[in-house]
């Protein structure tokens, strides 16, 4: 009970602060809700970010953290898709058809139920304006989920490029002699134009901004000049830099004691053969000892990492471009952002859309190149595995939370265990907008109380599955699996790494959680509900 009521009393706290803050109207009015900027990164490591220990340029993310919060335990689902329906409805994405079971005769990934509406819709009831600008990959088309204008980029294949991207759900049709395109830049360009249109003619509602831009996922593609800012940066190898952001780590206070060693039979989630023989000699697809690769391994892997970081580097410069638009229309005070990333590095190594030409110049729109798991292992320090696997490497996201009139804090962490079904509750919250109806409860809860303070959500676990992979987390325990593995225990309080073991230690506390994670899986397939 006095949890409880803590929890209340932060809530009305921080309530009563915004409340003040923004200015109440007359007696019976409501308060203005704040304007949403959600950014959402695809394939970035827990440690790619300045302020997550890294030594790439990202001085915007940077700024953002430092005038308001990081989150150290948020967790995505490990997986692009799945990470995207959680965040934008709330429910696991196994709830609404966007993720699978492996048991026989499990529903398939497709259409979410009638009673699934995604954030947009469910802010739209508060007066919210909607822009999508980015990735989409949910299913069904943007505007008729709630978002009032969109850039849909398709064409994830070559940043360099608006061929198979849709306006407003309309194709897009290039001009032949197409330059000057680059994604990133492309979709920031259309986020900063919905936010000035919005000053101009919605300048008495609030806006709902999802900015979902593809950096840094693979094929590794940048800009030139942004590539050459890193080209020799890591020459050292994939543990030299790993050491590195954990020093900064630790100084930095983000994780407890522990390093995950490098795992050097745990390559890439699918293995592509013909992808290795054409991108040639200098690839590898293990993270083996730095010092065992040959000088044309080092060169290529190092190169790649360049890419990765010019990517992130440029990611961080036209976020900045989004920032200064909400600055300059004189909503900067009154603007939650929130920053994460889909899933953790992927160690992935495959070639496809328009395929790979070793004569291209690395980076550039005729190669096709990946990160692969040694520099992905360095993505995603201090953790274990990568994309798709659902330990801490796969899972753990940043999380950075800014709004100058509605969070006290300035460069503050929260340790508070969170998960992506936990923003939509968090933003209806904020907005004053109803939960949606029709459908089974929605297990995320609200992350109001730790915008305030460092507080635990009270709620029974927090359960993943993807691909086989599987994991579940009470208090500071979690168990987890590989597709076909056995359970492993972990005390993430004291060993986030996932470097000792404790099944054998506490096989009654594994069994226990094992047998949560097999009723939580049961309780969370999907039913059908009435329409919403």
């Amino acid at each position: 009970m006095a949890t409880m009521a803590r929890r209340e009393l932060l809530r009305g706290a921080l309530a009563g602060a915004v409340a003040g803050a923004v200015g109440l109207r007359p007696a019976g009015a409501q308060r203005r809700p704040p304007n949403i900027l959600l950014i959402l990164a695809d394939d970035l490591g827990y440690s790619d970010v300045g302020c997550y220990g890294s030594e790439i340029a990202t001085p915007h993310l940077d700024r953002l953290a430092a005038g308001g919060l990081r989150f150290t335990q948020v967790y995505s689902t490990a997986r692009c898709w799945p990470s995207r329906a959680a965040m934008l409805t709330g429910y696991y994405a196994q709830q609404v058809n966007r993720d699978t079971f492996p048991e026989p005769g499990s529903p398939k990934i497709g259409a979410r139920p009638p009673w699934a509406s995604l954030l947009p819709a469910q802010l739209k009831p508060a007066g919210y304006r909607c822009y999508h600008s980015g990735k989409w990959h949910v299913d069904g088309k943007v505007l008729d989920s709630g978002f009032d204008r969109s850039l849909d980029v398709r064409n994830q294949g070559n940043y360099f490029t608006a061929r198979g991207n849709s306006v407003d759900d309309q194709p897009v049709r290039p001009a032949g002699d197409e330059r000057g395109y680059y994604s990133t830049i492309a979709t920031a360009d259309h986020a900063v134009g919905c936010l000035r249109d919005h000053a101009r003619d919605f300048a008495d509602r609030p806006f709902f901004a999802y900015l979902a831009p593809i950096a840094p996922h693979f094929p590794l593609q940048a800009l030139p000049d942004d590539i050459a800012r890193y080209r020799d940066r890591y020459l050292a190898g994939w543990e030299a830099l790993r050491q590195e952001r954990y020093a900064r780590q630790r100084v930095l206070d983000l994780v407890p004691p522990g390093l995950s060693a490098l795992e050097r039979d745990v390559g890439p989630p699918y293995h592509f053969p013909e992808a290795l023989a054409r991108l040639g000699p200098g690839e590898v697809n293990r993270p083996l000892p730095w010092a065992e690769l040959s000088p044309e391994q080092q060169r290529f892997q190092a190169t790649k990492m360049a890419i990765h970081a010019a990517m992130v580097d440029r990611l961080d410069r036209e976020i900045g471009r989004v920032l200064a638009q909400v600055e300059a229309r004189g909503a900067w005070d009154d603007t939650l952002i929130l920053f994460a990333s889909d899933n953790g590095a992927s160690a992935e190594i495959m070639v496809r859309d328009g395929g790979h030409d070793p004569a291209a110049a690395p980076g550039s729109a005729g190669s096709y190149l990946c990160l692969g798991p040694g520099f992905s292992s360095a993505g995603n320090t201090p953790f274990r595995r990568h994309k798709t696997w659902v330990h801490e490497g796969g899972i753990a996201s940043p999380l950075i939370a800014h709004w100058p009139r509605g969070i006290a804090a300035r460069g503050e962490l929260r340790r508070t265990p969170a998960h992506f079904v936990d923003v939509a509750p968090t933003l209806r919250e904020l907005a004053g907008a109803p939960p949606p109806s029709g459908g089974p409860p929605p297990p995320g809860h609200s992350l109001v109380p730790a915008l305030a303070a460092d507080v635990r959500i009270e709620r029974e676990a927090l359960w993943w599955l993807h691909e086989g992979n599987r994991a579940l987390r009470q208090g500071d325990w979690k168990i987890v699996a590989a597709k076909g593995q056995p359970w492993e225990l972990y005390d993430l309080g004291r060993d986030r790494a996932e470097s000792h073991d404790l099944a054998a230690a506490e096989p009654h506390r594994a069994r226990q959680m094992a047998q949560t994670w097999q009723r939580l899986t049961g309780e969370l397939r999907p039913a059908a509900g009435p329409a919403a």
